[in-house]
């Protein structure tokens, strides 16, 4: 394996004029830079990041603490964090939380004893005080995702979910439907919980009452969604729309009807929400409200990145609108009348 005492031999140069490569340094002629950096590349050199850290009191990487890995939602977070720290020449640690707020907690302790440089934390359950009392806890600056905060100390990135269930309430409701069920996401997060008071508000204000039969709690799957409309069908009373919290939930559902002979959009429409790749695939195409996820993305972990470098005390908070994707798998239910 090649040394850096190698590096400055292939290349004629110093130690002191490596390290200044290694550490970006505004001193070193560019030329002189990419004579190293083309050495470095042809003697395979590896640098010593744990000794550069230390060196420079940076790790060269950011964190990013994710509920869950396996969904397409948050694979697209992963997947633009990660390329916008490889753009800016920076590692990106991921961990998991196992979707809890012990596991946030602890995920960001853990991620933060690894010496990074800042830390996106997608965040389902901790309090706006609790994220407050983590941040104090911790050297590196915290960015949550996927919350609405006013702390001084954070920088959170949310979208805003009120409006986006209204979206997709006041689809449905335009379209006639009055009898509209609903499955939820998991309520003891602040997502479920805000989604479905959405969903009691716009019923309210369209002077339907609300049915808590027509209510499930499911849990952001596809098998949450067929279970949960399984639920609803066993009621004696019947819905003619069901709103979803999520489209893996939505596309679960949309089989449980399918099975229980019931056709959609003919006989009972479905909403969810995230435009998910696969919702405009399904049969029928998915009516949903799309997330402006990527541009979310990319602003915290932008953010994440000035903060890292060490750009001045930077506090941002954004907030994000969904917008309405009408397609096949709802329908004005006084079509259905004139077709009986």
């Amino acid at each position: 394996m090649a040394t850096i005492n190698d590096v400055c031999k292939a290349a004629g140069v110093s130690k002191a004029t490596v390290s200044r490569v290694l550490n970006n340094s505004p001193q070193v002629k560019e030329v002189t830079r990419n004579a190293v950096l083309s050495v470095m590349k042809e003697l395979g050199y590896q640098p010593n990041t744990l000794a550069q850290a230390l060196a420079t009191n940076t790790s060269n990487s950011i964190g990013l603490v994710l509920p869950e890995f396996q969904s397409n939602y948050f694979g697209s977070v992963l997947h633009h964090a990660g390329q916008a720290a490889l753009k800016a020449g920076k590692k990106l640690l991921v961990i998991r939380s196992k979707n809890s707020a012990e596991g946030e907690r602890e995920s960001v302790e853990t991620i933060a004893n690894q010496r990074c440089d800042a830390i996106l934390l997608y965040s389902r359950h901790l309090s706006e005080s609790e994220l407050v009392e983590l941040q104090q806890k911790i050297a590196q600056p915290l960015v949550i995702l996927n919350r609405q905060l006013s702390a001084e100390s954070l920088s959170s990135f949310g979208l805003e979910q009120t409006q986006l269930a209204t979206l997709a309430m006041d689809h449905l409701l335009q379209l006639g439907h009055k009898k509209i069920a609903c499955i939820t996401s998991p309520l003891n997060s602040e997502t479920g919980r805000l989604r479905l008071e959405a969903y009691k508000h716009q019923l309210n204000a369209a002077n339907v009452s609300v049915n808590k039969h027509w209510i499930v709690e499911g849990d952001n799957s596809l098998e949450g969604g067929y279970k949960g409309a399984q639920i609803l069908l066993q009621t004696s009373e019947k819905f003619s729309a069901i709103f979803a919290c999520n489209d893996d939930m939505a596309i679960g559902a949309i089989r449980a009807l399918h099975d229980h002979g019931l056709r959609v959009p003919q006989d009972v429409s479905v909403i969810g929400i995230d435009n998910e790749p696969a919702a405009a695939y399904a049969i029928p195409s998915l009516s949903t409200v799309s997330l402006p996820i990527v541009r979310l993305t990319q602003d915290a972990t932008a953010l994440a990145l000035a903060q890292a470098n060490k750009q001045g005390h930077l506090i941002s908070h954004q907030s994000y609108h969904g917008e309405l994707v009408a397609r096949e798998s709802t329908q004005d239910i006084r079509v259905r009348s004139q077709d009986i």
